[in-house]
């Protein structure tokens, strides 16, 4: 008989409940005498479906009901993408473990298996991020993107020609949650990071806790993933120091170099128009699984990623994007 009983908070999408299941089932593999239930939460993000999520506004639009519950008591543990959770956690909660991280990347599902540049001219293309549909835009000017919302089948749905919407020609989605829901294989393309610079925590899943929760604490440590930790805290101290959200159009993706880390990101207008880059590398040594020396060291490593895209004037693009109330470049919902 289970000894430590775990209370899961987790959105109720298919794509949240895999991950949260996938999770559940970690929690009792890895910790002796232990089981798992999943408490179903709606979000403000998965209640209003009928308008593209920055026109929405505010942070946490898919993630502050599953804190409440872990707040209140009702949940011991919540799920979440990572890519969703502000880099600000309300008091009290601490992000607890950070599994192996999911393919980072982006990737195009076509109606005829076509690539991007196959796609024929003005080509429809969906997508529900600000930070996709601008750097779409840049690579290809001549597309229409078209706003998208909804689970990973309602959006897959818009590429068949009896969809009650008129059909698009392909969406751009997240690799990870193609994968994890086993759609993979209707993958047209995977872009490049260099190509498609991917949303801070993509592919990753955060864990969060209450900071006075020790036996949930020591649970959570056996499904950390030191590098995947290393990589989520420098995307996210590079977002933190910018200033932005998970729907504001800032991109980042870390890879080893070598003895050092390095971290790109860009900063982009709405509509493409203009594009900051920087990179910043790690002192050598900064990453190693055995030391706690890693997490100040992508800490510092965002940190500085920030700083070089501020001082090549990224402040203005965003100050821009707040004040324009995250124009989009597609047409705005009535």
């Amino acid at each position: 008989m289970a000894t430590l009983k775990f209370i899961l908070a987790s959105r109720g999408s298919p794509l949240a409940l895999q991950q949260s299941n996938w999770v559940k089932a970690e929690i009792e593999r890895l910790v002796p005498g232990s089981s798992a239930e999943i408490l179903t939460i709606r979000t403000t993000g998965d209640r209003v479906i009928h308008l593209p999520l920055p026109q929405i506004g505010g942070k946490g639009l898919f993630t502050k009901e599953v804190e409440d519950a872990l707040l209140d008591g009702r949940a011991s543990l919540a799920v979440h993408s990572l890519k969703d959770l502000p880099t600000e956690l309300p008091p009290g909660l601490v992000l607890a473990a950070v599994p192996r991280r999911e393919d980072p990347r982006d990737a195009l599902v076509s109606r005829n298996g076509e690539r991007l540049q196959d796609l024929p001219r003005q080509a429809r293309v969906g997508t529900g991020s600000v930070r996709r549909a601008a750097q779409l835009k840049r690579l290809r000017p001549d597309l229409q993107i078209e706003p998208l919302r909804g689970n990973l089948d309602t959006r897959l749905r818009r590429l068949r020609p009896e969809s009650p919407k008129l059909p698009l020609d392909a969406i751009v989605l997240a690799a990870a949650g193609l994968r994890r829901m086993g759609f993979d294989s209707q993958i047209s393309e995977y872009f490049d990071e260099e190509v498609l610079c991917p949303a801070v925590g993509q592919g990753a899943l955060g864990i969060e806790a209450r900071a006075d929760d020790p036996s949930t604490l020591k649970a959570l440590a056996a499904l950390e993933d030191p590098w995947a930790r290393f990589t989520v805290t420098a995307e996210r101290s590079l977002l933190r120091h910018l200033g932005g959200g998970c729907q504001v159009p800032i991109a980042a993706f870390v890879k080893r170099q070598n003895e050092q880390v390095c971290l790109t990101a860009i900063v982009i207008s709405p509509d493409g128009s203009a594009l900051l880059k920087a990179s910043e590398l790690s002192p050598p040594g900064a990453f190693n699984a055995k030391r706690r020396i890693e997490i100040g060291a992508a800490e510092e490593l965002g940190r500085r990623t920030a700083e070089s895209l501020l001082q090549k004037g990224a402040g203005e693009i965003l100050k821009q994007v707040l004040q324009d109330g995250m124009v989009l470049p597609f047409p705005q919902a009535p």
